[in-house]
Order: structure tokens, then sequence, then C-alpha cells
């Protein structure tokens, strides 16, 4: 059966649209189905317990967004050898990506089962929700191998232009999420540790239908050969997907500083933070959505040489996730009041406090959204024509901003410091991508002709 799109012919912004619309939806899902784990545990266990779960966001995301780095880093990979029509060494990546994700993976899991409850403590997460807390971000690092093989699936098959099976999986994941959600949470009463089981229960599944879709692409063929360990292209692949893991570890490593001083302002302040939080993941998935399409496009054309339609590309996907920040922006001014209070109960001691935190965090946020999409854009070109270091370099910077918001401005801006850091880093980053990637773009276009 095959589920390949070549995207070397064709019109790019029609290719990138419609690669995006399922992987929208895909990240919908996903991040959805999280925030009915916030809505569940803040509207159904408490405004505490809310916080005990956003307290852990950063710590957890240190080590999903590694995953991410390096599986979408291995994807890549797959996309060029398509392009290539080289279908041999396609097959070679997978079995590699499959090896070094069951070792990455392994050792991420040891670790943050170690690290969980010490790194809280170190981060001043408040007495009355570091039980919590712990209880959370532990449930959620056990199942860190389900994380890195779905991730790892569902890149693979993006990179072969198929973004509708990933899509499937997030949509059954998801109602199985809430089905968990409600199963555990209101009938067990596990509160918290329902929750993230849920969770990784969901992943699970969602890998298992990505993994049976995958051994049905016609060019897949895992026969024993291409498992003996190919040390160049294991290097190789390291060389490249490490850097995007760095970049999201250092992104993180400033966001969980940022955190420590969230959470010196007390629960209900870390309630009403992580609530805007929450919403947006949800923002930002039409972002992300079209960077990985323009990923996808991007990397296929490099790998066939057809350099003007790497530029092409590149404009389209920047004028649409332009125009859809401005729809996101009218979007979130109208409805932001409703999306919070999916998880903080105004008629709970401490939820209209925590609303009114969280409201103004969303609106300042939402302003600024362009900038964080043309990131996603402009990362995922350079990392399209095999140039990985600049992102590493746009997260350092990302990293730097949100601790100077978090350690020095806070000091004399107040809390006002933690609402506009995140657009601060954005921009931060933004220009460490955006200004090489026209250098590396002209330099390219010059040596084709």
């Amino acid at each position: 059966m095959n589920r390949t799109v070549d995207m070397t012919v064709g019109n790019p912004t029609k290719h990138i649209l419609k690669f995006a619309f399922p992987l929208l939806l895909t990240n919908l899902g996903q991040q959805l189905y999280m925030m009915v784990d916030a809505s569940i545990v803040g509207r159904g266990v408490g405004v505490k317990a809310l916080a005990a779960v956003g307290a852990t966001d950063w710590c957890y995301w240190l080590i999903l967004w590694s995953i991410i780095g390096l599986t979408q880093g291995f994807a890549t990979f797959v996309s060029r050898y398509f392009g290539e029509k080289n279908y041999k060494d396609v097959n070679k990546v997978i079995a590699m990506s499959t090896v070094l994700c069951i070792v990455i993976g392994a050792f991420m899991t040891v670790l943050g089962l170690v690290a969980a409850r010490p790194l809280l403590e170190l981060l001043n997460t408040p007495d009355d929700i570091i039980g919590g807390a712990t209880t959370y971000l532990i449930t959620m690092v056990a199942g860190t191998l389900i994380v890195t093989a779905y991730n790892m699936a569902s890149a693979i098959l993006r990179a072969f232009g198929d973004g509708k099976t990933p899509m499937i999986a997030m949509v059954i994941a998801a109602v199985l999420n809430i089905g968990l959600d409600l199963l555990f949470v209101f009938a067990f009463r596990w509160g918290i540790f329902g929750a993230a089981l849920a969770s990784v229960i969901s992943q699970l599944v969602s890998f298992g239908f990505c993994f049976v879709r995958i051994r049905s692409i016609d060019c897949v063929h895992m026969d024993r050969s291409v498992w003996k360990i190919d040390w160049k292209m294991v290097r190789d692949m390291l060389a490249f997907g490490l850097p995007l893991a760095f970049e999201h570890i250092i992104i993180a490593v400033g966001g969980i500083l940022l955190q420590s001083a969230v959470n010196l302002q007390g629960s209900i302040f870390i309630a009403g933070y992580t609530a805007t939080n929450k919403v947006y993941g949800l923002l930002e998935c039409s972002a992300i959505s079209v960077g990985l399409a323009s990923s996808t496009f991007l990397a296929q054309n490099y790998g066939a040489g057809q350099l003007e339609r790497v530029k092409t590309g590149v404009k389209a996907a920047s004028g649409i996730v332009t125009v859809m920040a401005v729809v996101v922006l009218f979007f979130v001014l109208l409805v932001k009041r409703y999306l919070l209070m999916l998880f903080l109960n105004v008629n709970e001691a401490g939820g209209p406090e925590a609303l009114e935190i969280a409201d103004r965090y969303l609106t300042i946020m939402t302003g600024f959204l362009v900038i964080l999409y043309l990131i996603h854009v402009f990362r995922n070109a350079l990392q399209a024509i095999k140039i990985s270091l600049w992102s590493l370099i746009s997260g350092i910077a990302e990293c730097i901003c949100r601790v100077i918001m978090a350690k020095v401005v806070l000091h004399w801006m107040g809390t006002d410091a933690l609402f506009v850091s995140e657009p601060v880093a954005w921009l931060g980053a933004l220009l460490c991508v955006l200004i090489p990637y026209f250098y590396y773009r002209n330099k390219l276009l010059k040596s084709d002709k």
C-alpha cells in the first residue's frame, strides 16, 4: 500500500497546506488530550492539583522536547533519501533510528526517574503541591520509551509525506485518553496519578497504530541486513540530531529556571500560569504543523537538488503562518475567558485570582504569536538544508532571554517580567535562525548556478 507523497513536483503552497492540515489535527488531538488531563485535574481535583501538574511542565518538556528534536532530526534523513529515491538507505535509517531511540529512551527514563524529586525541590516547588507534582512527573517519565516510540514512528510517517496516519492515531488516543481520565480520576479516584497514566497508555496505542502503517509502506522492507549497525550513518544521524536535541534541552533549561521564579509566587500564581500554558500549547499547534509540513517539503526538494523550490517553499510557509497568527489572535481575544475556565474553577478559593493571572498572561502572549510561528518555519528550513547548528544557537538565545527575564528583570519589573518573558525569548530565537537562513540560502543558490 503506497502512503508516500512526492513533493518535488507540484505547487509548494498546496503541498504544505495539504500536508499541514492532518498534522494540525494531529497536534490539536495531542494538545487536546493534554488539556483534558489539566482540565479534569483542575476542575475535578482542585486548583492546587492543577498547580502540581503545571509545576512539572518544564521538567517533563526537558525530556519530551529532546525526544522530539532527535526523532525529527533522524526522520529528516528519511525525507532526503526518499527524495533521492534511495530506498536502501531509507530502510537503513529507519533501523538505525529504532536502535538509537531504544538506547537513548532507556537512558532518559532512568535519569528522569532518579532526578524527578530532587529537581522539583531545586525549583522551589511549594510544599503544598510537591507531593502531587512528584507523582505526576515520575509517572510521565516512566513512559518515556513509549513516547519516544510514538514520536519516532509519527516522524517517519511524516517524512514519507503521510500526515493522515499520525492524525488518525492521535484521534484514537485522544478519545481513549478522555475515557481513561474519567475512569481513573473520577471512578477510581486515582487523582493526578490517574491522569498521567491515562496519557501514557494513550501514547502506547498511538504508537501501535503508526507502527502497523509503517510496515505497510511499499518501499519499507526491514530485512535482517538493515539491522547491522552502520556506524557512519549513526554518527551522521547523531551529528545532525543531537544539536536539535540540545537546542530543546537548552530551551527547557531556560524554562526550568523561569519555572523556579514562577514557583516563588505561590500555588495560586502557578495555577493561573499553568492554565495559560495549557492554552498556549493549543495555540502553537498550527505553527508546529506548518513547520513540520515545510520541513518534509524542503528536505525532499533539497535531496532532489531543487533549490529554487526550497526558496519558494519557505516563502509560502512564512505567509501561511503569518495569516494563521492573525486569525488565532482574534479568536483568543474573543474566547480567552471561556478557554481558561476549562481549567480553573472560579467558585473555589483562589480561583478568581488565578483566572486574572491567566487572562493577563494569555493576552500578552497571544499578541506576539507571529514571532513564535516564524521560528518554526525558519528552524525547519535550516534543518532541511542540513544545517542544525543555528537551531542550537537559537535555543541558547531563547534560554538566555528567559533567564535574564526571570532572574534579573523580575526584580525591577515585578511579575510582568514573567508574562513577557516568552515573547522576549521568541524574538531572540527568531533572529538566530532568520539571519542564517538568508545567508545559507543565497550561498546555496549561487553555488547551484
